[in-house]
C-alpha cells in the first residue's frame, strides 16, 4: 500500500479543479534473531527506512517535526531514506551495501521480512507505551508469527466504499457499486495494489458462496481466477487505479469518479470541501491495513530504534502523525488532542467497528492440509477444499499487474 504525505497536494488538488512482486524470499539470516534483553545508551545513530510521512524533522513543513525532539532527547541521529513504494523499500532493505534500523513497514511488506528472517523478534517490555497501543493492533497477524510480536503499530485505515451524492442517488449497499460489472452508470476508482484482491475477494465471499472463500487473504488458484474475471469484467468501468491519495480526490473532485474504494482520509478531505460524498458501510464488510515500526536483524542501533519505537507510541508524536499523513493513530489515547471529529471520521475510538476489520497481511495460509501453491497444480482439488493450492503474494502481483 503506498502511502505518501497528501494533505498538501490534495489541498492543491482540489483548488485545482474548483478553479478550472515479490519473488522468492532470500534468507537473509540463517535463523530467526532473538529479542533484545534490554535498552542501553543510545549509540549516537539511526538509520531508518520508510514511505514519506512517518519520519517527519521539519523539512517538509518546520510546524511538524518529531524528529528534532527525538534527537534533541536520545542523542541518537536520525537518518531517513524514503522509499518510493513497497517493492522498493523491500529492495532498499535487502540491499548489502545499505544498513537500516529499522523500516516502517506496511503489511505486504512485514510478511516477507519475518518470512526470510531479516527483522528482529521485539521485547515489547522494552517499548514505553506499547501497552496503550489498541491490543487489536498488536496481534495483527500481519506483525506476529505465532505468540511473537516482530511490528510496533504506527497507523491504520480501511478501504471503504465511497460514492457521489449527485450521481448515484440510491445509496449503494455494498461492495457490488465497485465491483458488480452489471453496475450500470456507476464509473469507479480501485488503489493500485495487490491486495485490493482480497476486497473483490470479499465481495465473492457472500456473492458467491459456492466459492467457498472464507479468508480474503488465503485464495486458493480457483478462488483467485474467479476473483480476477470478476476484475477484469470491469476494468472498462474503472477510472484509476490510484496510488497517490490525490488521485481519487481528484477523480471525485472532477466527477470523473461515482463510486469507489477509498480510506476516510478521502471522506474527509472531500467532505471539508463541500463535495458530495458519502461514505457506506459493506454488507460484505472492509478490510483495512496497518504499518508498524520494525527492528532490521542486522541493526547497528539497536537501542536507538528501541527508542525511538517508544518515541512514535507517545500521544504527541501520533497526534502528529495522524494529522500529517491523514491516518488513524494506534494508539487511541491520541484522541484527546486530535478531537472527536478526527477520531469519528477515522474510526479511532469505535473498537466495534476496529474489530471487524479484515486487516491486510501477506496472502497466504490457507488450510493445514493445502500443498504450497505452484504455478501449474498436477491436479485441480474442489474449490474451498483444503487440498488445493493456496495462491501467495508473488502470484496476487502477477495477476494484478496483468489487470492493470
Amino acid at each position: 500500500m503506498r502511502r505518501r504525505i497528501a494533505s498538501v497536494a490534495v489541498t492543491a488538488c482540489l483548488l485545482a479543479i474548483a478553479g478550472c512482486s515479490g519473488g522468492e524470499e532470500p534468507g537473509a539470516a540463517p535463523k530467526s534473531p532473538t529479542p533484545a534483553a534490554s535498552v542501553g545508551p543510545g549509540e549516537g545513530e539511526l538509520n531508518l527506512l520508510a514511505l514519506p510521512g512517518y519520519t517527519e524533522g521539519g523539512g517538509s513543513d518546520p510546524r511538524v517535526d518529531w524528529v528534532s525532539p527525538f534527537e534533541e532527547r536520545t542523542r541518537c541521529t536520525v537518518k531517513v531514506k524514503y522509499a518510493d513504494d513497497e517493492q522498493d523499500m523491500l529492495e532498499l532493505f535487502r540491499d548489502e551495501e545499505r544498513q537500516y534500523d529499522g523500516v516502517a513497514a506496511p503489511p505486504d511488506v512485514a510478511g516477507r521480512l519475518i518470512a526470510s528472517h531479516e527483522v528482529a523478534p521485539l521485547n515489547t517490555r522494552l517499548v514505553e507505551g506499547y501497552s496503550d497501543l489498541s491490543p487489536r493492533l498488536r496481534r495483527l497477524p500481519a506483525y506476529t508469527s505465532g505468540d511473537t510480536r516482530y511490528g510496533v503499530p504506527i497507523a491504520w485505515g480501511v478501504s471503504t466504499l465511497m460514492y457521489n451524492t449527485d450521481k448515484v442517488k440510491d445509496a449503494p449497499t455494498g461492495w457490488g457499486a465497485v465491483f458488480d460489472p452489471k453496475g450500470k452508470g456507476r464509473t469507479a476508482v480501485l488503489r493500485d495494489s495487490p491486495l485490493t484482491i482480497a476486497d473483490a475477494a470479499l465481495y465473492l465471499k457472500k456473492d458467491r458462496p459456492e466459492l467457498g472463500i472464507t479468508d480474503p487473504y488465503a485464495l486458493t488458484t480457483a478462488q483467485l481466477d474467479a476473483v480476477m474475471k470478476l476484475l477484469e469484467k470491469g476494468r472498462d468501468r474503472v477510472r484509476s487505479y490510484w496510488t497517490h491519495p490525490s488521485d481519487a480526490v481528484a477523480a471525485f473532485a472532477s466527477g470523473n469518479a461515482t463510486v469507489g474504494q477509498v480510506w476516510p482520509y478521502h471522506l474527509d478531505v472531500l467532505s471539508r470541501a463541500h463535495r458530495p460524498v458519502a461514505e457506506v458501510r459493506p454488507a460484505e464488510g472492509v478490510t483495512g491495513w496497518a504499518d508498524a515500526w520494525m527492528i532490521s536483524a542486522r541493526a547497528r542501533h539497536p537501542s536507538c530504534m528501541y527508542q525511538w519505537m517508544s518515541w512514535t507510541s507517545g500521544k504527541r508524536v501520533q497526534e502528529q502523525i495522524a494529522n500529517w499523513v491523514g491516518v488513524a493513530p494506534a494508539n487511541p489515547e491520541t484522541c484527546d488532542y486530535l478531537g472527536r471529529r478526527f477520531c469519528t471520521a477515522y474510526h479511532v475510538n469505535n473498537r466495534a467497528y476496529l474489530n471487524q476489520v479484515r486487516f491486510a497481511r501477506l496472502p497466504g495460509g490457507c488450510p493445514p492440509a493445502s500443498r504450497p501453491a505452484t504455478s501449474a497444480p498436477s491436479a485441480t482439488p474442489a474449490r474451498g477444499t483444503p487440498g488445493a493450492a493456496c495462491t501467495d503474494y508473488r502470484t496476487w502481483s502477477d495477476r494484478w499487474a496483468r489487470l492493470t
